[in-house]
């Protein structure tokens, strides 16, 4: 199964089209959780954004493209024409990658209102094998690991920002790998490749 390619749409929007619906976890604000999903969308807004309803903003992007059918939408405040594009042993990660000069430490206190220019790292990943359920939760995990190391490396005070989300996609059928943490095949090699993508983006917007 071929990974879908990334096009860039008006506005500017990221779009991938699945030939076939693939499964997916994800913390986007639309088509978010687990589930099969038949496209991806990272979509540009002001640095301003204030919107508190930004599925139903994203659903309206989505069927402006032509796009039917179960998604996931993702929101950044970053140019999305400056996705970063990894590949490792099979998997692949794009990145959209922006901090807005207001990184968060994960365990820095009691929630705080979002400051006006927030930045968001997006991270749109494509494993060639099935994953088991528990085994995409880690991942995702091993996603937040791998962003966290590569702020750390170039020196940003912070393990992201408050709006970071991500989506991983797998085929939907097949045996089904039990471990997506770091040290395993598949994990390793997210790892990687998400940490090379928010290196490459930070060093392009610096």
């Amino acid at each position: 199964m071929r990974p879908p390619a990334a096009e860039l749409a008006p506005g500017p929007m990221l779009v991938w089209r699945c030939a076939r619906p693939w499964l997916a976890i994800s913390s986007a604000p639309l088509g978010g959780g687990l589930g099969e999903r038949s496209w991806v969308v990272n979509a540009t807004v002001p640095a301003g954004y204030r919107r508190l309803d930004p599925d139903v903003h994203l659903a309206g992007l989505a069927g402006a493209a032509g796009l039917t059918g179960a998604g996931v939408g993702l929101l950044t405040a970053v140019d999305v024409r400056d996705v970063v594009h990894e590949t490792d042993s099979g998997v692949q990660a794009w990145v959209t990658t922006g901090i807005g000069g207001h990184p968060t430490w994960a365990a820095a206190g009691d929630p705080v209102e979002c400051p006006s220019r927030v930045g968001t790292i997006n991270a749109v990943c494509w494993l060639p094998v099935r994953l088991a359920e528990a085994a995409l939760v880690n991942a995702v995990a091993t996603v937040a690991e791998a962003k966290a190391q590569a702020l750390v490396e170039a020196g940003i005070a912070g393990t992201g920002t408050a709006t970071d989300a991500t989506v991983l996609l797998c085929p939907p059928a097949g045996p089904a790998e039990p471990f997506g943490g770091p040290r395993s095949p598949v994990g390793a090699a997210l790892a990687r490749a998400v940490h090379a993508a928010i290196r490459a983006g930070l060093r392009a917007s610096a």
